[in-house]
């Protein structure tokens, strides 16, 4: 995909996460989410910090430390909204294409190309896009090509045992289907649609 369009994408869905977060109250932040690790506090927080790696990684910066998890502090919106601004500025530079991305949180093997890494961060943010807006109770929409680029992204994620593994960016596959194209996404990528009413997985 042509990473000006890529960063189209990626800018829409990093938008509606903050909007959906600008809607938390500080008794929001103990919620269980659709992440079964993380409380809402606990997802917020790994939120932020990817979009501060992601950032550093676009400004050629490698280390681990980029990556470690930031506190929220006394005003959890205000933390998140910084790094929203900070991902978004990070992805503008005219020459990105030509970047390579270290991700050490995917790999300290090997760098990835920026398409590749606007890839990643896209679907993992409207896959937490749809986590924030399922443990607040609201709805969430995306224009088709929105969704038809998650689908395709979301397809192309090998599935199987490395899902399984400590640290894996997303769990197994559910074979559970929802009504939406979103629904179908999330389910490729390890959540259930009907969450948090979902049968235990086997």
């Amino acid at each position: 995909m042509p990473i000006n369009d890529l960063r189209f994408l990626d800018a829409i869905v990093v938008r509606a996460s903050l909007d959906l977060v600008s809607q938390i109250t500080p008794s929001d932040l103990e919620r269980p989410t659709p992440c079964t690790a993380w409380t809402l506090h606990g997802l917020l927080s790994h939120m932020a910090t990817q979009h501060y790696g992601f950032a550093a990684s676009a400004d050629g910066e490698s280390h681990l430390d980029h990556w470690r998890l930031i506190p929220l502090g006394e005003d959890p919106i205000a933390t998140y909204r910084d790094s929203v601004n900070r991902v978004l500025n990070a992805f503008v530079p005219h020459d990105l294409e030509a970047r390579r991305f270290a991700l050490p949180e995917f790999s300290t093997e090997i760098t990835f190309t920026a398409e590749q890494a606007l890839g990643f961060h896209f679907v993992d943010y409207l896959v937490h896009s749809w986590d924030v807006a399922k443990t607040l109770g609201l709805p969430l929409k995306f224009q088709q090509e929105v969704l038809d680029a998650g689908l395709r992204l979301a397809e192309s994620i090998p599935d199987g045992q490395i899902r399984r593994a400590p640290g894996a960016a997303f769990g197994p596959a559910v074979d559970e289907k929802g009504p939406s194209d979103l629904d179908t996404i999330v389910a490729l990528l390890g959540r259930s649609p009907s969450w948090p009413d979902a049968k235990p997985q086997a």
